[in-house]
Formats: structure tokens, C-alpha cells, sequence
């Protein structure tokens, strides 16, 4: 008998443990059959009896899950990219998704752009944005960079609000809706094609953010995230990695801020106040940065939470920011960490590489000197 089997008969009372199989193990049908009964359910959401009277009592189900629910699910999506992946601290995420917002109700109220034309406008201006505060700014690490793009953040609502061409502090009204697909409205009381719309781009988010994790891009965030000095005697381009990561996660953002516009067809600068990036920061955070189904877990409760005790007026934040803390006190890594994430907090560094806090013993080096 080995020793290592031994070992393990001891541990387990004398009877070797049969390790418990993780999705990713799972055959390829097997997989991608549970994606699809979950896309099916999520699609299903809107219309299925009961839920609507338990989930949002005091709103209307259906347009509660397009925002402030889908919408910060994808924007956790794009902001877990740069925090999750790459290890960067982001406090004005909320920039590009006004970036996005902005392109496609001016083009559409002024130049009559239909929103599928004005959608990828907007969201290459939020790309190039986020290369333009990158450029100079991503040499900057930890406190530092997110001092820079909490301003960047504030910046652009400051600059919509002076602009004139913008519409100041009245904003820009008269946004189109997208044009109806088939059977699909997009009206002002037909909810459900934009939550079939959020719901595609979530899916499309996800697909690309697992490729992209996978692939050599991920492995050299993940190089960034867990030390970038030792990357960069690597020969790792770190520079070109994190600009990568900043100029991704800000497209989705102004997908996202695309789909706002035409959504509510008026948009002011005090949509999008620092507030809203903390949340979706918060979000990525509280599910667990860096994995996926942990990001849409807290970016559903970021944003139901709040809808859920409305009935509770002024008080509802307060139960918010208790859960929050709760749960933070509770599960620190995170409500779904990954395996990664998990290791990074044994050794000190928070879950999530270097931005996080030392914690535990790891944190804690003993120096034995000795006594002549």
C-alpha cells in the first residue's frame, strides 16, 4: 500500500474519499446542456408565474431585471475583466458606461442613427477611451491609479454636464429605440425585448471573457494580477496586457450605457454619479472577482437587494449595507470564488493579487534570530 493512500485511509476513517467532480470535469454535452437550460430559465424569467410577486412586489418584474439587474450584471462582467482578471483597480468605471450612453443618444437624437448603427459607435469611443486614460495612467499601481480613475470618472460627468452640444444638466431626451425584431417591441411598456436584449450581450460577455481566460491573454493577466514585476523579468508585455484589459472591459461598459439610452430614451449626467461604480465594484467583490458565475451572483444581489426593500423607504439601504457587510465578514473571498482566488487569500494578498489587503497569517512573517 502506498503512502499517500495510507495517508488518505487514515484521514478518511479508513476508507479512501472519492473526490467530488467539478463542472469544469464534466463531459462537453453534459456542459454545455446545463448553459443552455440556464440561458432557457434566465430568458424565462420575465413570464413565469409567482416570481415577479416575490422577487419585486413593488415594480414592475420584467423592467427591474433589465436595469438595474441586467445591466449591472454586464457592466460586473466588463469591470471583472480589469479588476478580476488583470488585478486593476477601476473607480470610475461608470465613465465609459455614460460614454456609451451619450454616443447613442446623440447620434440618434441628432443624426437620426438607428440604435444598431449608434451601438458599435459606442462602443469604439468607450474602447478608445479607455486606451486614452490608460496610456499615461497604467504605470501607476494600487491607491494611485484608482485616485486617477475616480477623476477620469468624475471628469466626464462634470464635462456632459458644462457641454451644451451634450444638453447640460437637461441632458439629451428623444433617444430612438431600437427598431422590433420579428414579434419583439421595443416600447416604452414592453420590457421583455430588452431583457432578451441585456440577456444576449451577458451571454455574448461571457463567452468572450471565458476565451479570452483561457487563452494567452488570461494567463498574462493573470501574471499581472499575481505579481507584475516578476511578469515584466518574464518578458511579459505588461503594459499592452493591462491597456488590453482597460480598453475590453470599457467597450462592455458602453454596451451597456447603449442600451440604458434606448431604454429610458432620456439621459442626464446625474445618471451616472461615482455611486454607480463603487456598486458595480462592490458587485464584482462581493460574488468573487474573477469567476464568472460569482460576479453575476453579486451583481444580482447589488442590484435586487435594494428593489426588494423598497418598501422600507429610507431604511433599505440600511439593510443593504448591513447584508454587505455581513456577507464580507463572513465569505471575504468572495460568495463564488475561484480556486485561484482561494489560494491568493491564504497567501496574503486578498484574493485578488495585488490589490488586495494582507490577512491572516500569511501576511505575517516570522524572523528567528539567533542568541550568541
Amino acid at each position: 500500500m502506498s503512502t499517500a493512500l495510507f495517508k488518505e485511509r487514515i484521514k478518511g476513517g479508513g476508507r479512501p474519499r472519492t473526490p467530488i467532480p467539478s463542472f469544469g470535469g464534466l463531459p462537453t454535452p453534459v456542459r454545455w446542456a446545463v448553459y443552455i437550460a440556464l440561458v432557457a430559465l434566465a430568458a424565462a424569467l420575465p413570464s413565469i408565474p409567482g416570481v415577479a410577486d416575490i422577487m419585486s412586489p413593488q415594480n414592475d418584474w420584467a423592467s427591474v431585471l433589465v436595469f438595474p439587474i441586467g445591466l449591472y450584471i454586464l457592466m460586473a462582467l466588463g469591470l471583472n475583466v480589469v479588476v478580476g482578471y488583470a488585478g486593476l483597480l477601476d473607480l470610475g468605471y461608470v465613465a465609459f458606461f455614460a460614454i456609451g450612453a451619450y454616443t447613442n443618444a446623440i447620434l440618434g437624437s441628432e443624426y437620426g442613427w438607428g440604435f444598431w448603427e449608434a451601438l458599435p459607435v459606442g462602443i469604439l469611443l468607450s474602447m478608445i477611451a479607455g486606451l486614452l486614460l490608460g496610456t499615461p495612467t497604467l504605470r501607476l499601481r494600487g491607491d494611485y491609479l484608482a485616485i486617477v480613475t475616480l477623476g477620469f470618472g468624475e471628469i466626464i460627468r462634470v464635462t456632459a454636464n458644462n457641454t451644451d452640444w451634450l444638453g447640460g444638466p437637461r441632458g439629451v431626451t428623444n433617444v430612438p429605440r431600437p427598431p422590433a425584431i420579428g414579434d419583439l417591441e421595443f416600447g416604452a411598456l414592453s420590457t421583455k425585448p430588452y431583457w432578451y436584449l441585456v440577456l444576449a450581450l451577458i451571454v455574448l460577455v461571457i463567452i468572450i471573457g471565458k476565451r479570452l481566460e483561457r487563452s494567452r491573454v488570461g494567463r498574462a493577466w493573470a501574471a499581472i494580477r499575481e505579481d507584475e514585476d516578476a511578469a515584466e523579468l518574464m518578458g511579459v508585455p505588461t503594459l499592452k496586457f493591462k491597456l488590453a484589459s482597460f480598453a475590453i472591459g470599457a467597450g462592455i461598459a458602453g454596451a451597456g450605457g447603449a442600451v440604458y439610452a434606448s431604454r429610458t430614451t432620456a439621459i442626464l449626467p446625474d445618471n451616472f454619479p461615482f455611486v454607480l461604480s463603487a456598486l458595480i465594484l462592490a458587485a464584482v467583490v462581493l460574488g468573487g472577482s474573477g469567476n464568472i458565475a460569482g460576479v453575476i451572483l453579486g451583481a444580482f444581489l447589488v442590484a435586487w437587494l435594494p428593489e426588494r426593500f423598497r418598501e422600507f423607504q429610507e431604511f433599505r439601504q440600511l439593510f443593504f449595507g448591513a447584508a454587505l457587510v455581513l456577507i464580507m465578514l463572513f465569505r471575504p473571498q468572495g460568495l463564488l470564488p475561484n480556486a485561484r482566488r482561494k489560494a491568493e487569500l491564504q497567501e496574503g494578498t486578498g484574493g485578488m493579487g495585488t490589490l488586495g489587503a494582507e490577512v491572516g497569517a500569511a501576511a505575517t512573517q516570522t524572523v528567528e534570530v539567533d542568541k550568541k
